[in-house]
């Protein structure tokens, strides 16, 4: 599919919907074309060869719908992938999609294989302000990075919000489900900055103006989402150290738990032994037994025992030890 905006000094952006003569329209230097596409069929994709005669290595980057986030000068253009990354859940973690954006004189065309709602908001915006067309192919492509780097925030406040729910967790009563969520979470962050730190480069050469195509006014503009995407590096390294250290929590609340429950066997053990004595050396099959034939036996040997055990409980109150 399909959506075009094209701007023309002086009137509305008009919407166009399909294939379209696109080389005609960009021989107007005064005007402003955004071409984007969503998962472009064969024909839709002979677009890019025919009408903007991009290369074919760029082309076959578009195609392969997994490249690496880049940017490549090819003179007349300049071609860059950028990333956009959605929370899904626990179990899915982080989906990514990928976006291919050209950028030349008058023209910025973008192509993308997932549907978005980023795309929706700047559709809209193209329709309501003429600002986002008129100022420029490169102000345009700084809105679109912009506003991918933007939806990194809502990303990085729900696993910020697993985040505060494991230490929750952590502190209440931990399961082996709160220890699967921490390697989750921390997989999760790990992907984050796998993402993150190649953008941070690419926003990198185009707020140091490495290109033609890329004005000095709109490279300040790149400089501040080069800031942004710092300041998403520098919070997923936080959080993965929260991660790591709730991980120490944990293990550390189940190996107290576990010296506990032994301590408490322990002491039972312990409590157990003079009884369990006292007992076997009555049972023995001797005939001649002092005891045997007593008539206060029984009663004595019960107050004995307990006489022991009470002794012993009392002994380690004392130590502290129960």
């Amino acid at each position: 599919m399909i959506r075009a905006f094209y701007y023309v000094p002086g009137e509305k952006a008009q919407m166009i919907e399909g294939v379209a003569d696109f080389d005609r329209l960009c021989q107007r230097k005064d005007a402003m074309l955004w071409v984007d596409m969503c998962k472009p069929d064969d024909q839709e994709q002979f677009v890019l060869t025919h009408d903007f005669k991009f290369h074919p290595l760029a082309i076959e980057d578009v195609i392969a719908e997994k490249s690496r986030t880049k940017v490549d000068d090819y003179e007349r253009y300049v071609f860059t992938v950028f990333q956009i990354v959605d929370y899904i859940g626990r179990d899915e973690g982080l989906k990514v999609a990928e976006v291919n954006l050209f950028i030349g004189e008058n023209y910025v065309v973008t192509v993308h294989w997932d549907e978005h709602r980023i795309f929706d908001y700047l559709y809209h915006r193209a329709e309501r302000d003429e600002r986002l067309l008129s100022r420029g192919a490169d102000f345009l492509l700084h809105t679109v990075i912009d506003t991918i780097v933007d939806n990194y925030n809502a990303t990085l406040d729900i696993l910020e919000y697993e985040v505060d729910q494991v230490e929750e967790d952590i502190l209440g009563e931990p399961s082996a489900q709160t220890v699967k969520l921490i390697f989750t979470l921390r997989r999760d962050f790990v992907q984050l900055k796998r993402i993150v730190l190649p953008q941070m480069e690419v926003v990198n050469r185009f707020s140091r103006e490495q290109f033609h195509l890329v004005g000095s006014r709109a490279a300040r503009y790149f400089s501040d989402i080069h800031d942004h995407l710092v300041r998403i590096n520098d919070i997923a390294d936080s959080q993965r150290d929260i991660l790591s250290s709730s991980l120490e929590v944990y293990y550390s609340a189940v190996s107290t738990k576990t010296n506990e429950i032994i301590r408490v066997l322990t002491i039972f053990t312990v409590l157990s032994i003079p009884p369990i004595f006292l007992v076997g050396m009555w049972g023995m099959n001797f005939k001649h037994m002092p005891e045997l034939e007593w008539e206060y036996g029984y009663p004595l040997s019960v107050v004995l025992i307990l006489s022991v055990v009470l002794g012993m409980v009392v002994f380690f109150r004392r130590k502290k030890w129960l």
